[in-house]
């Protein structure tokens, strides 16, 4: 299991993205949403849409569930 976060500040295409506990791209704490402990990133941005409805995986610790 895998702490997840979404960014609470959207990119300029609007998604806020999801993120993995340690990943590069991490929002500052400030900025970021505690989505809870997740097998997979599909399930944590099905959750980060409940808050976010354009929730987007991270490119980089989430690629599986990044969509261009």
């Amino acid at each position: 299991m895998f702490r997840y976060y979404v960014n609470k500040n959207a990119q300029s295409n609007g998604d806020h993205e999801v993120h993995k506990f340690g990943c590069s791209r991490m929002p500052m704490e400030q900025n970021r949403l505690y989505l809870g402990l997740f097998s997979n990133c599909r399930d944590a941005v099905r959750e980060a849409k409940k808050t976010y409805k354009q929730s987007n995986g991270c490119y980089y610790c989430s690629n599986e569930c990044h969509t261009s």
